[in-house]
């Protein structure tokens, strides 16, 4: 399995909050890299995978996760997790803005957003 990024995912609590964290982290090199109104994430320009995103609640799924990990392949990932017996918050589907994900709670209780883009 390859991964080819990790995100951490932070809830807050409006969109204003979105954008003072942008201003904050602007500050430390991170630039917006893509914004949807409920979820934007920053990226570092010298180091695309180095990323930070924020989200006001999770609109596809039941719970905002702790965590985001692509990986190369999600449907094996996705096969691996279901035979390990971890829980499933959210079963594998594809998302309008071109990713396959779903969610996984590991051993401490956080949820993990596994994805991988379509193409």
């Amino acid at each position: 399995m390859t991964v080819r990024r990790i995100v951490p995912d932070f809830q807050v609590p409006s969109e204003q909050d979105m954008t003072t964290n942008r201003d904050f982290y602007g500050l430390l090199g991170f630039e917006e890299v893509m914004n949807q109104g409920w979820v934007m994430t920053l990226a570092s320009p010298a180091n695309p995978t180095a990323q930070i995103s924020f989200l006001t609640e999770e609109r596809t799924a039941p719970v905002v996760p702790d965590l985001s990990v692509e990986v190369e392949d999600v449907d094996a990932v996705y096969a691996q997790v279901l035979v390990s017996g971890a829980e499933i918050v959210r079963d594998l589907r594809d998302e309008e803005w071109g990713v396959r994900r779903f969610f996984v709670r590991d051993p401490n209780g956080r949820v993990v957003n596994v994805l991988g883009h379509r193409t």
